[in-house]
């Protein structure tokens, strides 16, 4: 039998809540310029392969070994292959689907940037469950695809105590671009929302910022989920109201309005900084917006943090807005949004 291999690509949120946690509404965009790439090979007995550069085990100096710690961090991808590959025996067993006894050795490989909320973690989680579904020829009939996103996040959070939600999921499983509402008696009765498919030939010309080396380190903590929990009237408004920017988004989208679609992204950014405050969102993040917004350029943020996104206007923009950003020391790219239009620089 020839090697399966699959992807998960990297995916930015382009409105809505700041995370998926809070019963909100959201609309996400999977992009090819990074992906995760699993490949699973028939053999003897179970072999999960340490990727060199995300489960390094041995390094030439202790210089080495710091660099490689502050640019991949702590956590490779070798605890995600491992855990995924325990929930699919796992579902396997709880929905009574009999496995034939078949050996595979795992590779993978991701060319997604850490540590600045592009979802890197979930996409191997993700393209992982693609090739085990294939291998062992899980039909969708006992795997539905509504609640794949739901058993990824379970990998994470039941396995892992990783603390995450459905979006990343949802949009690396479906693909293109999608509208989320996570409502929450939905969520509590059949465990995933609404998953609504958009024309991603309605995305504007859109740029991607990021940090190039993110540290964890010194990152001010958040009290907002605490704040939730506690029925904080200012926080449940602003979820409300970031709601209301991604179903405004959707009509603008659907009306190639991108003016209107700027002023929701900037919205959206500032009601994020009022919420969570300039320590939480922190110093790094601020400049890239504000570099944007100095060009001319609607930006916000298109997951936690370390990196922005925002919508160009045409190539002369563009170059401005490259320019000014890798002189400030950031990465700058082009996005390529999944069956979206190519827009030329």
């Amino acid at each position: 039998m020839n090697p399966i291999k699959t992807c998960a690509l990297a995916r930015i949120g382009l409105l809505g809540n700041p995370s998926d946690g809070y019963f909100g509404k959201t609309i996400s965009c999977a992009i090819t310029n990074f992906s995760a790439t699993v490949t699973l090979e028939e053999g003897e007995g179970i072999s999960i392969i340490p990727h060199p550069n995300s489960d390094p085990f041995s390094f030439e100096s202790l210089a080495d070994l710091r660099e490689t710690a502050i640019r991949q961090g702590y956590e490779g991808g070798y605890r995600l292959i491992y855990a995924t590959c325990k929930k699919f025996a796992d579902y396997c067993a709880k929905n009574e689907i009999a496995l034939p006894p078949k050996g595979f050795t795992i590779r993978y490989d991701t060319t997604i940037p850490r540590q600045v909320g592009l979802a890197g973690s979930s996409a191997i989680i993700t393209a992982l469950t693609k090739g085990l579904r294939t291998l062992f020829g899980i039909t969708e009939s006992q795997f539905p695809l509504e609640i794949q996103p739901s058993f990824v996040l379970s990998v994470e959070e039941e396995e892992l105590d990783i603390r995450a939600g459905l979006q990343d999921r949802v949009i690396q499983t479906y693909g293109g671009v999608v509208y989320m509402d996570f409502d929450r008696e939905l969520l509590l009765q059949r465990g995933y929302g609404r998953y609504v498919q958009l024309d991603a030939r309605s995305v504007p010309p859109l740029f991607l910022a990021y940090i190039n080396k993110p540290k964890d380190s010194g990152k001010a903590h958040s009290d907002v989920r605490a704040r939730w929990s506690r029925g904080d009237e200012d926080v449940i408004l602003a979820m409300r109201e970031f709601a209301d920017f991604a179903e405004q988004g959707r009509e603008a989208l659907a009306q190639r309005d991108w003016t209107k679609l700027g002023d929701l992204m900037n919205r959206n950014f500032d009601l994020r900084l009022r919420l969570f405050g300039e320590k939480v969102i922190g110093d790094q993040n601020l400049e890239m917006v504000e570099i944007a917004r100095s060009l001319g350029a609607p930006a916000k943020f298109p997951g936690s943090g370390g990196a922005v996104i925002g919508i160009w206007k045409d190539g002369d923009h563009f170059e401005r807005l490259r320019e000014a950003f890798v002189s400030h020391g950031y990465a700058f790219t082009n996005v390529q949004v999944e069956n979206g239009p190519q827009y030329p620089v």
